[in-house]
């Protein structure tokens, strides 16, 4: 070790790193700063070997996503505590950012470092958009379709952010692509950056202490940072690796269907991070959506990063600050509330709960089928080749129309759903039309509806059933 010292000064970095003076003493209200470097280290390692796997285009993305969950050893595991860990980092960053707000440990010579933290705040936020769209199922497709159609409302601007993030128009290969790279390396790479900025700017301004505490010239006896709050901090840590783990193992995240652009009826909802802006712009529309969208949020941020400079006083204590406080508390009450609302029209409009259910039991459905590997070449790409061109044009009103969700893309089935290979020659012309425009009892109860397409397509898609032979 004294080899190690000579070459490294190892000794002084740690007696620099556990020695910080702390006023007042060691408080388990200081432990969430410590919390994210934590769960920001498990999303790394979570994220490294997600990413060993993952196939960033519209083509594969969610296949590899769904052999990760269903077949690699522990890969559903490791897919929840990443998910678990990003609603974990935005909670304890809210609590972390909200705790500082409301003991003034923005104060004194503090303005940069409480800059730096508003950018980590928004770096997550971004980390958790980006990555939501990566699974490429229904609800990561069509929740992110809605982010970027909400980006391309901003003035002047707008339609060129959204072709930015989308890389076009419409939503495919390229949008998964940069959403990945961003997810991957850019927005990481930032927040290493802002990482360290904030953890030395920290260290330059000194512990905030108590709220009693004066913020620049601390009164009150000062604790080393070892042993006691190193204990505390790990103690909070082990708290979060058993919270995390328990939910992973026990409340696996899910994995719907492949996302299909045709289908309209599915309703997208956003992660619950995001519900209280989604109900927020409910109340926004046409001309008044740039107010909703850009004004009153970018007021809100303004006022944030402001707030060091204007708040001069070196009065901390939360009481002796009416204005500051009630303002978070109304702010924190807001938030609350949208989200609630959000989830509670939800589950009280009728047709809006069917159809969530409805996607909720696809969800599960799919969850529940085996990994079925993609077929590239073979049987079924000279099978398809095969096909006339009324079959050909039939199956693109199949895929349309989503009945490959539970029947499977080229008929062969699936737990939701019976294979439909040779049914069009067991039940006879007559019978397959009937049973298309009038679904059984226990395909309408299955999810199945009256196939509505205009007379070509549903001849197309009759000569495409009609071409599926056992």
């Amino acid at each position: 070790m004294r080899w190690l010292d000579e070459r490294t000064g190892i000794f002084h970095l740690a007696d620099e790193a556990l020695n910080e003076p702390i006023p007042g003493g060691a408080r388990w209200s200081y432990v969430f700063g410590s919390g994210l470097l934590y769960i920001l280290l498990s999303q790394i390692v979570t994220g490294v070997f997600l990413a060993m796997y993952y196939v960033a285009s519209a083509d594969h993305a969610h296949t590899t996503i769904e052999y990760i969950t269903k077949v690699v050893t522990a890969g559903s595991f490791l897919r929840s505590l990443h998910s678990y860990g990003s609603s974990a980092m935005v909670v304890t960053l809210l609590v972390h950012m909200g705790q500082t707000y409301f003991f003034g440990s923005y104060k004194g010579r503090r303005e940069i470092l409480w800059l730096s933290g508003l950018g980590l705040f928004g770096l997550v936020i971004l980390m958790a958009f980006t990555g939501y769209l990566l699974p490429w199922d229904q609800k990561a497709y069509f929740a992110t379709a809605v982010g970027t159609n909400i980006a391309g409302e901003v003035p002047l601007v707008g339609n060129w952010i959204k072709e930015l993030l989308r890389g076009g128009t419409e939503m495919g290969t390229l949008t998964l692509s940069r959403f990945f790279v961003a997810h991957v390396f850019l927005i990481p790479s930032c927040i290493f950056l802002f990482v360290g900025l904030h953890v030395y700017l920290f260290r330059k301004a000194g512990s905030a202490g108590p709220v009693s505490e004066h913020p620049i010239m601390p009164q009150q006896k000062a604790e080393q940072f070892y042993p006691k709050q190193v204990l505390m901090d790990i103690a909070f840590a082990t708290v979060l690796i058993g919270t995390l783990g328990l939910l992973a193992y026990l409340y696996p995240v899910g994995l719907g269907p492949k996302a299909n652009p045709a289908d309209t009826s599915f309703l997208p909802r956003p992660e619950w991070y995001y519900l209280p802006m989604f109900q927020w712009l409910k109340y926004w529309s046409g001309a008044y959506s740039v107010i909703g969208i850009v004004v009153i949020p970018g007021i809100i941020a303004l006022i944030l990063v402001v707030l060091p400079f204007l708040d001069r006083r070196l009065e901390r204590r939360p009481w002796k600050r009416p204005v500051a406080s009630f303002s978070f508390a109304i702010v924190f009450c807001a938030l609350l509330f949208l989200g609630w609302q959000s989830n509670y029209q939800d589950t009280n409009d009728p047709s809006v709960a069917k159809q969530i259910t409805k996607q909720d039991s696809l969800a599960n459905a799919f969850m529940t089928s085996p990994f079925v590997p993609e077929v590239v070449g073979g049987s079924t790409a000279n099978a398809a080749a095969a096909l006339s061109p009324a079959a050909k044009a039939g199956k693109g009103v199949f895929l349309d129309n989503s009945c490959d969700q539970c029947h499977g893309e080229n008929g062969e089935g699936t737990d939701k759903a019976p294979a439909l290979l040779g049914a069009a020659d067991k039940l006879g012309p007559d019978t397959l039309v009937d049973r298309l425009l009038h679904p059984t009892k226990k395909a309408s109860d299955a999810g199945m509806d009256p196939v509505d397409v205009s007379d070509s397509e549903f001849h197309e898609l009759v000569a495409f059933l009609q071409s599926l032979k056992k």
